[in-house]
């Protein structure tokens, strides 16, 4: 799979702007959402080719919009790698269980994150 547009989910300005600039020098054409139902609304609009996903947001969280995505017909194909504060092994199970595709804790490793990307 050829991954060109990138959506970033994130409620935090920081991540959304690290992961701009990194995932930009790299070529990527990068969108941003600044919540769960912006995110889905984007992805549904833009149809990227894979989704990064914080989890904790106001309103609808990640593990929520994730599920929405995953379960959605014109959705579900995106692949969705949900990047979290949140590292226990549980909360890992439970956002793969929603139809997440990988799971990074933050902070994110710029490099880790590049060759995950590459690898699909």
């Amino acid at each position: 799979m050829s991954i060109k547009k990138i959506l970033v989910v994130d409620d935090s300005p920081t991540e959304r702007h690290f992961l701009t600039e990194l995932l930009g020098e790299k070529g990527y054409l990068v969108l941003t959402a600044a919540s769960g139902e912006e995110g889905i609304a984007r992805a549904r609009e833009e149809m990227p080719d894979l989704i990064l996903m914080d989890v904790v947001m106001p309103g609808l969280n990640g593990y929520q919009a994730t599920r929405t995505l995953s379960r959605d017909e014109q959705t579900r194909h995106i692949p969705i790698f949900v990047c979290t504060s949140k590292g226990q092994e549980t909360d890992k199970i439970w956002g793969l269980r929603q139809g997440a595709l990988d799971y990074l804790v933050k902070p994110i490793d710029g490099e880790d994150l590049l060759a995950r990307i590459a690898a699909l």
